[in-house]
C-alpha cells in the first residue's frame, strides 16, 4: 500500500502527515456538510469511511445549514470535542424577514406574517448594534439541548415546552453582508449578516430578535458556518469527497492527528 504525504493546514499552521489507510486509530477530519444533511448522517457515513464506532462531531449543524463540521475519530480524538466546542465560532446568516416559524427556520410551521414595510439602512444598522457584546439570549425550544437526558426538540414535536434560563453569550462581531443601502421591502424582505460569536450562541433566535426589534419579525432562512476556533471550512473535506470509492484515502490525506490538534488548542 502506498504511503500518503499531504500537507495539512488549519489556518496558517502547517504539519505533514503520512500513514497508512490500514494504520489509522484516530484522527480529526474537516468536513464541509451541504445542505439537507444532517449532522448525525455525516457522522454515520464517517464510521462507514473509517470502519470504527467511536466517532463524534463537534457541535451540530441543523439539517437546512452548511458548512463546517469537526468530525472526531477514534477515542483520542472524541476525547477532545469538548475543547472544540469552546471556540469562538463564525457564521454567514440571511433572514428572512416578515415572516416566523415554530423553529425559527425555514424548517417550521409558519406562526406569523407581517408587512415587512420599508426598513432604511440607518434602522438596519441601529438595531444590530443592539445586538452586539455580551448579552443573555434564551435557546430555543427546537434545539438539541438537554433537558432530563432528551434534546428540547423532542419535547417540542410533542407540543410539550420546555423553557431553559437564559445563557450569557458574546456577539463579537454581527455585520450586514448584502448591500448595505438596500432598503429592506417587500420586495427585497431578506437581511444577510456575517456573525462571529462565542460557543452557545443560537444564531435563529439571535434571528428572530432581530426580526422583532425591525417590528415586522424574521426567520433564519440560510446559515453556513465557516470558521470553529481556528479551523475554517475553505480546508474541509467537500461532500462528494466521502461518497466516492475513495473516500478513506481522500478522508487520510486531510486528516488532523489528536497530537497536532492539541498543540493548535493549547
Amino acid at each position: 500500500m502506498m504511503t500518503m504525504t499531504r500537507p495539512v493546514t488549519a489556518e496558517n499552521v502547517t504539519y505533514m502527515v503520512s500513514l497508512q489507510p490500514e494504520q489509522f486509530s484516530a484522527g480529526i477530519f474537516m468536513v464541509d456538510k451541504p445542505a439537507g444533511i444532517s449532522s448525525f448522517k455525516v457522522v454515520s457515513v464517517m464510521r462507514r469511511i473509517l470502519s470504527i464506532k467511536k466517532v463524534g462531531h463537534a457541535g451540530t449543524l441543523d439539517p437546512f445549514a452548511t458548512g463546517l463540521l469537526i468530525v472526531c475519530g477514534g477515542r483520542p480524538a472524541t476525547r477532545l470535542i469538548s475543547r472544540f466546542m469552546e471556540g469562538e465560532k463564525e457564521y454567514l446568516a440571511t433572514l428572512r424577514l416578515g415572516v416566523e416559524t415554530t423553529t425559527q427556520d425555514p424548517e417550521g410551521e409558519i406562526v406569523s406574517q407581517k408587512d415587512v414595510g420599508c426598513i432604511g439602512p440607518e434602522q438596519v444598522e441601529a438595531c444590530l448594534e443592539k445586538y452586539r457584546g455580551w448579552q443573555l439570549q434564551t435557546p430555543p425550544s427546537y434545539s438539541a439541548l438537554k433537558h432530563k437526558g432528551k434534546p428540547l426538540y423532542y419535547y417540542a414535536r410533542k407540543g410539550i415546552e420546555i423553557k431553559k434560563e437564559p445563557r450569557k453569550v458574546e456577539i463579537k462581531t454581527l455585520e450586514r453582508i448584502d448591500s448595505g443601502k438596500n432598503r429592506l421591502t417587500a420586495d427585497y424582505p431578506e437581511l444577510s449578516v456575517r456573525v462571529v460569536c462565542s460557543k452557545g450562541t443560537y444564531i435563529r433566535t439571535l434571528a428572530e430578535d432581530i426580526g422583532r426589534s425591525l417590528g415586522c419579525g424574521a426567520h433564519l432562512n440560510q446559515l453556513r458556518r465557516v470558521r470553529s476556533g481556528c479551523f475554517s471550512v475553505s480546508n474541509a473535506l467537500g461532500w462528494e469527497q466521502l461518497s466516492g470509492p475513495g473516500a478513506l484515502d481522500e478522508c487520510l490525506k486531510t486528516m488532523l492527528t489528536v497530537e497536532q490538534v492539541a498543540k493548535l488548542l493549547q
